[in-house]
């Protein structure tokens, strides 16, 4: 399994507390009790979650122009009508990821394109899910030009956990479809604002695959 590269530093961090405070128990506690390996076992899987959290799958290019793949795994939470009061100012069709802490979290640019926008904005850290995440959370935003002239905006989104975002999008950028763009680190969302009338592929609640699920035709 590889490891993403922004989970070194955290991997790295984590691993030396960990062993530092068994250290520092067995020094001052040596006889070993229940206890003591109660907290080794619970160190190692802990150790092990963080360590799955940052996997970096392998996926291939998924090569469809005609259609919107998955910019992440988790579940479609969002399928709705709303006004997109940044970038478009008027409505779009959103369609809503939520991602848990056991789902890959990196993020796939879901069409060929060119980068138009870039923007990120500080904010608050409401759960994922919550109707005001898009507008009110720590995001970032980025609409993309595809090759047949559609404009579309992808949305990082953290959540009450993920208080990290990294967004690897800049404006210019020639981008391809299943190519890498970001990461959030612990649970979060990202959301996809098309044109309104835009064919969904999908349902509410389905469970989807970052690079692999087709979500929209466009």
């Amino acid at each position: 399994m590889r490891i993403h590269r922004e989970g070194y530093k955290i991997i790295a961090i984590i691993f030396v507390v960990l062993a530092a405070s068994l250290s520092i128990i067995n020094y001052y506690l040596p006889t070993q009790t229940v206890v003591h390996y109660l907290l080794y076992i619970l160190s190692l899987f802990f150790f092990g979650f963080i360590i799955r959290f940052f996997r970096n799958p392998d996926r291939p290019l998924p090569g469809k122009p005609d259609v919107l793949i998955s910019p992440a795994d988790g579940k479609v939470v969002v399928i709705d009508e709303v006004e997109e009061n940044m970038y478009f100012k008027e409505k779009r069709l959103k369609v809503s990821i939520f991602m848990s802490p056991n789902n890959v979290h990196k993020n796939w640019y879901p069409t060929d394109g060119k980068v138009v926008f870039f923007k990120y904005d500080p904010g608050k850290f409401l759960v994922a899910w919550h109707p005001k995440s898009s507008e009110l959370n720590e995001r970032t935003s980025v609409a993309l030009i595809t090759r047949n002239d559609t404009t579309i905006l992808v949305r990082q989104i953290a959540g009450a956990l993920a208080q990290r975002i990294v967004c690897y999008s800049k404006e210019g950028d020639d981008v391809t479809q299943g190519q890498e763009f970001g990461f959030i680190k612990f649970g979060s969302r990202v959301d996809m604002f098309l044109p309104l009338g835009t064919e969904v592929l999908v349902r509410k609640n389905q469970k989807v695959k970052g690079c692999i699920t087709e979500i929209a035709r466009l």
